[in-house]
């Protein structure tokens, strides 16, 4: 019985989840990175193939690697990166022919968008003054410096590691922190230096100082295109729509796109939509639409994630509680375990199942991994209250039952469960509650739902569009928590 009901709720998990099986036309999905630059090209992307006549979307799908993950596996259809990026993080080598490189892999490489936004250390001008600091070099001399970088910088071997290496830097005071809010820190003197991209609005929003590279570390960061071969193959009208933009954009024009949405708090479609006018003469529509019909989508998304983890929560954690009431020396062994998988970070966790995921269904993004994760997020609740249910019923009224002669499956059927069903429901009750929360962390990997607009708001420091997923987020976790609570009093009179 426990094995066939694991074996139904990761399978509950899984096709819940599973991409568009009823749909005909496989929509061209246009990946972005959590920066802005990133999603108003991904923007760009889904209107020129929307103007080929293709039905598409964006993706927001994390760092490099994620986007290079759905990239080579399918998820994506092309998504724009940076030719440093390519050869330091993606390929860690810098071959002679980067295009026959990037083929080994079904990956296709365009030309120049017609700028480069290259990696660079920047701080106050004011701050740098104090200190004497004109160049990058000059750092070494103030190893007491603060510094915050972006998780990614602080890891890939164009970043932080290589550049500390190079020019032989001492700062200890590093932390990983988002950069946009880096970016404040910096503004606020609570850092001393971040990384900067050289076309980032906020660099004349706030007057920085861009230290120059005076030991040349750092790549050229031209940016491209990057797409399947298949994709080409299947949609070669798409492909020559996205090509249209190459050569476009100047960078100057690139930092005034960033500035408009960091600083004027325009949305990337609208940014993206102007300048597809001015530059190609293309209309294109909006796709925001209205707060009512963002939420009601988010909703929608974060509902895909809750309800399918949570019923196959139920199916798998169910089952493992009844045998840890029943086989008290095994019991102690699947608390333990479910009591482990409840410490590990969520966030980590989510992007462990990314390589699980993509091994059992060939899709390592989206829903599925989110759903997987927090299918095991919901375990220990469910669990633990059904072993506590099962275990509290008085021992004389199994054994009133046992003398009636009824078999054991029929006791634990009509007499057991029963009785334990309160405690159960309070068990699904925390475990739904609990995912309605966590299940934001699945806009980091393109599941979507209200982490969308949480961490969009976040990098733009935009309140307003943070409260758009973290107001419904709480009204639909007390609502549960309302649903769960009647069902509870219900199910304890009649039991």
């Amino acid at each position: 019985m426990i094995r066939r009901a694991l074996a139904f709720g990761l399978l509950t998990a899984i096709l819940t989840t599973m991409p568009g099986c009823a749909t005909r036309e496989k929509p061209v999905v246009i990946g972005a990175k959590k920066f802005t630059e990133s999603v108003i090209l991904a923007e760009m992307g889904v209107a020129l193939a929307q103007d080929a006549g293709a039905k598409a979307r964006r993706d927001d799908l994390g760092g490099t690697p994620a986007l290079w993950l759905a990239l080579t596996q399918g998820d994506i259809d092309a998504y724009v990166e940076y030719t440093g990026t390519i050869t330091r993080q993606i390929l860690k080598a810098d071959p002679p022919d980067l295009a026959a490189k990037l083929a080994e892999s079904g990956v296709r490489i365009g030309k120049s968008l017609g700028f480069r936004n290259n990696y660079a250390l920047g701080m106050r001008k004011d701050v740098a003054a104090s200190y004497g600091i004109t160049k990058t070099s000059d750092l070494r001399n103030h190893p007491s410096l603060r510094c915050g970088f972006i998780h990614e910088f602080l890891d890939r071997p164009d970043g932080w590691p290589g550049v500390k290496a190079h020019y032989g830097l001492t700062q200890t005071n590093v932390q990983g922190m988002n950069h946009t809010l880096a970016y404040r820190a910096l503004v606020e003197k609570a850092l001393d230096v971040t990384e900067v991209y050289t076309t980032d609005g906020e660099i004349a929003q706030y007057d920085l100082l861009v230290l120059p590279d005076d030991k040349d570390f750092f790549p050229k960061y031209e940016a491209v295109w990057l797409y399947r071969s298949d994709f080409e193959k299947r949609r070669p009208d798409v492909v020559k729509s996205l090509r249209r933009l190459e050569g476009r954009i100047a960078e100057p024009e690139m930092q005034k796109l960033n500035a408009a949405v960091q600083e004027d708090k325009r949305s990337e479609s609208e940014v993206a939509g102007t300048f597809l006018k001015s530059s190609l003469g293309l209309q294109v529509s909006s796709t925001e639409g209205s707060l009512a019909s963002r939420v009601l989508t988010t909703t929608g998304e974060h509902l895909l994630l809750v309800v399918p983890s949570l019923l196959a929560a139920i199916v798998i954690a169910v089952p493992l509680g009844i045998v840890a009431a029943r086989r008290p020396a095994l019991g102690r062994v699947v608390l333990g375990v479910v009591g482990l998988l409840q410490t590990i970070p969520s966030l980590a966790l989510l992007l462990f199942m990314i390589p699980v995921m993509m091994w059992l269904i060939g899709q390592g993004t989206g829903a599925p991994p989110a759903v997987a994760a927090l299918t095991l997020y919901s375990l220990l609740p469910i669990v633990r209250n059904t072993h506590a249910g099962l275990t509290g019923i008085p021992r004389s009224l199994q054994e009133s039952a046992e003398a009636l002669g009824l078999p054991p499956w029929a006791v634990l059927w009509h007499v057991e469960l029963p009785l334990a069903a309160p405690t159960i429901l309070a068990g699904v009750r925390t475990a739904a509650v609990i995912n309605v929360g966590t299940a934001t962390l699945g806009g980091f990997i393109g599941a979507g739902g209200y982490g969308r607009p949480i961490l969009r708001g976040i990098d733009k420091f935009d309140v307003p569009l943070m409260l758009e997923g973290a107001i419904p987020a709480a009204i639909m976790a007390m609502a549960i928590e309302a649903a769960f609570g009647l069902i509870e009093r219900i199910v304890s009179r009649r039991s």
